[in-house]
């Protein structure tokens, strides 16, 4: 008998070992990696960069500004001659040491062209990983990232200290419990990028500093699942042709 009870299970575990993959491969997902930004031509860019400091910021601080070239990591595969590669670099100073910080937003300018406004890049699909070259000054200051999620909640993600020698490809995983798309059809598909934020710790130098960053990239799950009448799902009521109902005030 207890032969017996050991063969049963051991059928039993062989059997859920080999059920697993065909479980786990059930839902089907199209991962592709694109880039955001890579800092190459602002000026056919739909949305430039602006950055905000804190409160001690030092007048006349943060300065954006655009320099030609690229980390040597990623020339080697780069195959037009004839394009023009940049990267964005950012001079910052603060009057104290402290929690002070700098946002680098994505901005958009107004029909005036005289003021700015800020701009949330939407994600493509379901964002995995984010990643971005960092050239780093051995200072000890933090990178975030700031997301909005498909609910309105805004979340601020630890990239890592930016406490390092040059070019380095910095990346960071985004967490489950970030909801990136809503449950229902007619919901918010997509979560969507508010800032990089720099972030100085209190003991660090502040006088003085430097940073540049290319080639900002997502890994994402491009994957729509397929129902009948999918179409319906951002259909607009508001468009022209609607005819819209009246009461008949009885």
């Amino acid at each position: 008998m207890k032969q017996g009870g050991l063969i049963i299970a051991g059928l039993v575990l062989l059997f859920s070992l080999c059920a697993a993959p065909v479980v786990a491969q059930s839902r089907s997902v199209n991962y592709e990696t694109y880039i955001v930004d890579d800092f190459d031509n602002p000026d056919a860019s739909e949305w430039a960069w602006y950055a905000a400091g804190s409160k001690f910021t030092t007048k006349g601080f943060p300065v954006l500004k655009y320099f030609e070239g690229m980390p040597n990591a990623i020339r080697v595969m780069q195959t037009s001659a004839d394009k023009k590669y940049q990267f964005l670099g950012m001079e910052l100073k603060f009057d104290r040491k402290g929690d002070n910080w700098v946002d680098i937003v994505p901005v958009k300018k107004n029909t005036s062209g005289d003021k700015v406004e800020p701009f949330e890049i939407p994600f493509k699909g379901k964002i995995s990983r984010i990643d971005l070259w960092v050239w780093g000054a051995n200072y000890s200051y933090d990178l975030e990232v700031l997301v909005r999620d498909c609910n309105g909640r805004v979340f601020a993600i630890p990239m890592g200290p930016v406490d390092h020698e040059g070019w380095k490809n910095m990346s960071v995983l985004i967490p489950a419990h970030i909801q990136q798309a809503s449950p229902y059809l007619n919901g918010t598909r997509q979560m969507s990028f508010i800032a990089f934020r720099l972030r100085t710790r209190p003991t660090e130098r502040v006088d003085s500093f430097y940073i540049f960053f290319d080639q900002f990239k997502a890994l994402t799950d491009t994957y729509l699942p397929s129902y009948d009448g999918y179409e319906l799902a951002n259909v607009q009521f508001e468009e022209a042709g609607a005819t819209a109902q009246k009461e008949s005030g009885k």
